[in-house]
């Protein structure tokens, strides 16, 4: 197998740059009609927005590589590096999610900034911490064994992509690096928005210039370009989308690192951004109801309900499966039965929530309206 790296042109890139016009047209109306909404809200609103879609992003990007984290620490985290008062419970964080929150937060925060090799070395800690598998931390990769993408039993592993050799890696970072600064809104060769993120997160892809880590920093990287594109940072929920059929994302990976034609990768990194664009709009649609809902019963509840109902919406814009009960009420407030059967009925009557079901089966959902759906109304507590 020939790897893209490998070939005569490498690392100029071919794709059809005419096909992708439509689509960069309706990322310019799109993201100027997130941008127009998230200005609107109140700043509470933005700042909840913030936490709500860095957490996501950072649950879904270590969630892409198979790490699981827990929301709440994540968004603790993210709550405290940026000092806001959201009035939330603040809990611990382990290494990883105090990490990959660090990560989201400095983005958010440096995006306007020339990439440098400085800061990637700076994410990476972040990522690996105490990790007993990577030998380079904060540094490239200095191994001489292939670094590979595998699958399978060993013995038996399928090499999906083979990475050039770790000599190559400081030459190869140089050339990206000059290249994502130079074709950035305000560099002397700017590119479109959707092809200059999709160009980047193949082409560090196809380095993998770290042991471990490179997709979350991949995926880093490109909404870093993105932010730059709208002079905005962290409004796109890109590894939300990806997430959500990550075995797509990592199928037009693998076609696109054997060969310099990549028109098919652009096309679908392309549609992946225009439905986190969406994504992200729906979420602000989604504070500024959630908002609204609970200033409207703010003196008609009790610290019971307005907790169980901050609870809830903490699962954000998603929400899972299941419903509030009940039995969930009980743990989450403390509350006895009798009391939590009474709340949830007040909250029903007050329309903050829905009922459907009866005796063990009773389930309670919020009543955001239609737009959001059942999968925004649940929770699972």
């Amino acid at each position: 197998m020939e790897w893209n790296w490998q070939k005569s042109g490498w690392p100029h890139f071919e794709y059809d740059s005419d096909a992708l016009q439509a689509l960069e047209d309706t990322f310019k109306v799109e993201s100027a009609k997130l941008l127009g909404a998230s200005e609107i809200i109140t700043n509470e609103q933005q700042q909840r927005f913030t936490i709500d879609l860095l957490s996501e992003e950072a649950l879904k990007s270590s969630g892409i590589e198979g790490e699981v984290l827990r929301r709440d620490s994540v968004a603790a985290s993210l709550i405290r590096a940026f000092g806001f008062e959201l009035g939330d419970k603040l809990i611990q964080a382990n290494d990883k999610e105090a990490g990959i929150a660090a990560v989201m937060r400095d983005n958010y925060h440096s995006y306007a900034t020339p990439l440098n090799h400085e800061k990637l070395f700076e994410w990476h800690p972040c990522l690996v911490t105490k990790s007993l598998l990577v030998r380079d931390v904060g540094i490239y990769r200095t191994s001489k064994e292939p670094m590979q993408v595998i699958s399978g039993r060993i013995g038996k592993e399928t090499i999906h992509y083979e990475a050039p050799p770790s000599d190559r890696v400081p030459v190869e970072m140089e050339a990206f690096i000059v290249w994502f600064n130079d074709t950035a809104p305000g560099g002397s060769n700017p590119l479109p928005a959707l092809t200059r993120a999709g160009l980047a997160h193949l082409w560090f892809e196809s380095i993998r210039p770290f042991d471990d880590g490179n997709g979350r920093i991949g995926r880093a990287i490109a909404e870093k370009s993105l932010a730059q594109s709208i002079s905005r940072p962290g409004l796109f929920a890109l590894s939300h989308i990806i997430e959500q059929n990550r075995s797509e994302y990592y199928e037009e990976l693998e076609k696109n690192q054997t060969t310099l034609q990549i028109d098919s990768w652009l096309r679908y990194l392309a549609r992946t951004v225009l439905d986190a664009t969406a994504y992200s709009q729906k979420l602000v649609r989604f504070i500024v109801a959630k908002t609204r809902l609970l200033d409207g019963v703010r003196n008609h509840i009790n610290e019971r309900q307005k907790k169980a109902l901050l609870r809830m919406f903490s699962e954000g814009l998603e929400g899972f499966t299941g419903g509030m009960s009940a039995k969930k009420y009980m743990a989450t407030t403390g509350a006895a039965i009798a009391t939590a059967t009474r709340d949830l009925n007040g909250l029903v009557e007050l329309g903050v929530l829905t009922k459907t079901g009866q005796l063990k089966s009773t389930r309670y959902w919020l009543n955001l309206g239609e737009e959001f759906g059942e999968r925004t109304e649940l929770t699972h507590l």
